[in-house]
């Protein structure tokens, strides 16, 4: 969320709600863990001096270095080519990426991403994804999606001024001059829609209206249009740290308008025929889609390796990559390698990289993330207001609130589950993300959470966090400039990842992925 009056510190959460409302019984004991991305491997491309002498691991014809949600859109479109002389290496112990998701006492739930809007007609590779998949079929001329995995009502709620509001906009109590500022945004972003279309995955060849978007933040554009309500501020904070993991004051104003015109526009309180975009969400979220996408890869997917060196030859490819498991370098030789690396990794391991690729590594600025996955033993007692949802976000709060695994199901009787929290804690807090205890961080959930859920600490049983330094690229201001450069093909190499398309969402590294799948020769 953004900053707030409502934020409560974590000693007078823990002081004045925690310990009192636990009565005289003695909670059981929570036990927890760390997970997410191996920050031990990944650090060994710059903390590890020299490598042993590479044994010999194949030669293939396609060598698909990172097994993100690019890269595995590579290994499917090779596969629809009939390719299947190929491998994929991932440094973590399962693909996806950011999408990857896990399994806390037996209830799945995300370890990053956890939906995806139904795509427009400017995806059609997802779409055919997910028509692959089953998600969506043809019926009487019309696409129709499968209910079961849309995001069963109710989908948002707000804790705001001690009471649970629907949506996540907010309009209880809130003054006319509030509500009025939110009519003005929606006006202007119909405005900017019309001046030049807002799709995704994002034109490569800007408009003028969007490169002059693109080069002030979005605070500072919403200063000039004189949008200053803290509530309508804080919204846009919030909508901005969810998608990008950075605020207002940080991204572009292209970023912070495309949030909202590039998919369901604004609308205010009051807002007449206003049709709800769909989401597809699981308990799992997005790892739904990415272990389907790895499903039928077999050997071809090689996990636990980090790749340390790719060079280019006359008529090859050489890549080598650290085997976790054997603690030894191996040594693969291909045609083609696509390079489904982040830009900071891919500057790093290949050889003689392009200029391209050196520049916009240096300039590409990452947001750490953290998920923290919370068993219950029982659902939580709630607040007055709406009824609890699919996200359920805190006013003010720093965290980004939290989505329920239970919220899917059809089974209608309450049971243990778990609960998803999402922060994302700014740039300077990337080595403290790294450093702090799974402690540390229940003490912060416990803290943030337990204004609407003074019940948490005693139900609580475990807790597992998953922590990304680089989650993600921000759209800062003048990325879109960069990402109409485009990405290199340098000879043998194709290079596929949402960071060169300046923000990350499922389907830009999807298409990128798709699309360098289908280049290679």
């Amino acid at each position: 969320m953004g900053q707030g009056a409502a934020v409560i510190s974590r000693r007078t959460a823990l002081a004045g709600l925690g310990l009192p409302l636990l009565g005289c019984d003695r909670p059981a004991a929570i036990t927890g863990a760390l997970q997410g991305a191996s920050a031990e491997r990944g650090h060994l491309l710059r903390e590890r001096g020299s490598w042993p002498a590479p044994a010999s691991a194949g030669r293939v014809r396609v060598l698909i270095a990172g097994g993100g949600v690019a890269g595995l859109a590579a290994a499917r479109a090779l596969r629809r080519r009939g390719i299947e002389d190929f491998a994929l290496l991932e440094l973590e112990d399962a693909a996806g990426g950011n999408s990857r998701s896990g399994e806390v006492a037996g209830i799945a739930c995300p370890l990053g991403a956890h939906y995806l809007p139904l795509p427009g007609d400017d995806a059609p590779e997802v779409q055919d994804l997910l028509q692959e998949l089953g998600l969506r079929r043809r019926e009487a001329g019309r696409w129709i999606y499968d209910e079961r995995h849309l995001c069963h009502a109710p989908q948002e709620r707000l804790f705001f001024d001690g009471s649970w509001q629907e949506g996540l906009l907010p309009v209880q109590g809130v003054a006319p001059a509030t509500l009025s500022q939110y009519q003005r945004f929606a006006a202007r972003i119909e405005q900017a829609s019309r001046a030049a279309r807002f799709t995704i995955p994002a034109p490569r060849t800007p408009s003028a209206s969007h490169r002059a978007l693109d080069a002030i933040t979005f605070a500072a554009w919403l200063d000039g249009e004189g949008l200053g309500d803290k509530h309508l501020r804080w919204y846009l904070d919030y909508c901005c740290r969810d998608d990008y993991g950075a605020g207002i004051g940080t991204v572009s104003a292209w970023a912070g308008i495309h949030y909202f015109a590039s998919r369901h526009g604004f609308q205010a309180p009051g807002a007449q025929n206003v049709e709800r975009e769909g989401v597809l969400t699981w308990p799992e979220g997005n790892g739904w889609l990415t272990r389907r996408m790895a499903a039928g890869l077999g050997e071809r997917l090689r996990l636990g390796r980090v790749v340390t060196r790719i060079a280019q030859g006359r008529h090859t490819v050489e890549v080598d990559a650290w085997n976790a498991a054997t603690q030894g370098l191996e040594r693969w030789q291909a045609d083609h390698c696509i390079v489904a690396l982040p830009l900071f990794v891919a500057a790093r391991v290949v050889q003689d990289a392009p200029a391209l690729l050196r520049e916009r590594a240096k300039q590409t600025r990452y947001a750490p993330w953290a998920v923290a996955n919370l068993h219950l033993r029982e659902p939580l007692k709630d607040r007055p207001g709406a009824p609890p949802s699919w996200d359920n976000v805190i006013y003010g709060a720093q965290g980004l609130g939290y989505v329920d695994a239970r919220h899917q199901s059809l089974d209608p009787r309450p049971g243990p589950t778990v609960l998803s929290w999402y922060c994302a804690p700014g740039e300077a807090a990337r080595k403290q993300l790294l450093s702090r205890t799974w402690r540390d961080w229940q003490a912060e959930v416990i803290s943030e959470l337990s204004a609407p859920h003074p019940d948490l600490a005693a139900k609580l049983a475990r807790i597992e966090v998953a922590r990304y330094g680089h989650a993600m690229a921000i759209p800062v201001p003048g990325v879109l400039a960069q990402v109409a450069l485009g990405a290199p093909r340098a000879g043998r190499l194709a290079f596929a990842h949402s960071d060169w398309a300046g923000y990350s969402i499922f389907e830009e590294a999807f298409t990128a992925g798709h699309r360098a799948g289908l280049g290679v020769v």
